[in-house]
């Protein structure tokens, strides 16, 4: 069986990354070890994970990946969450029924779409694959 494992990112302030998503995302350090001669840190989400890699990114912009997506059950509480951390957004929630979102900046220029399912607005055969 396959599966996505994790996103790989370069982190050029690798405390200032693990502390936003720690305080944005709840997210956990699982991994922290001096691997391949760079501090590596992986970090539980949810069941996702995120690699992140002591390293500046070589580029600016997000090259070839607009954005990952983090789902929640409360996007209204996290947006307020984030706002306190003095998150800037260039708009607001949008809500297209089934799917709420709004994009979330990160620090290294990394985009995140945050977003909340209505389950109950998508056909059942698809509500497991957002659980």
């Amino acid at each position: 069986m396959n599966h996505v494992h994790h996103v790989h990112l370069f982190a050029s302030d690798i405390e200032k990354s693990l502390t936003f998503y720690q305080d944005a995302f709840g997210g956990k350090v699982i991994l922290d070890e001096n691997l391949a001669g760079a501090r590596n840190v992986f970090m539980r989400i949810g069941t996702g994970r995120i690699h992140f890699y002591d390293q500046a990114p070589s580029f600016s912009g997000r090259g070839s990946i607009h954005h990952f997506g983090i789902q929640t059950d409360d996007i209204n509480g996290v947006v307020e969450k984030l706002k306190a951390m003095n998150v800037h957004f260039n708009k607001g929630i949008t809500d297209i029924g089934v799917w709420k979102y709004i994009m979330v900046p990160a620090p290294d220029n990394i985009l995140i779409e945050l977003f909340q399912v209505n389950k109950n607005a998508i056909p059942e055969e698809y509500r497991s694959y957002f659980d």
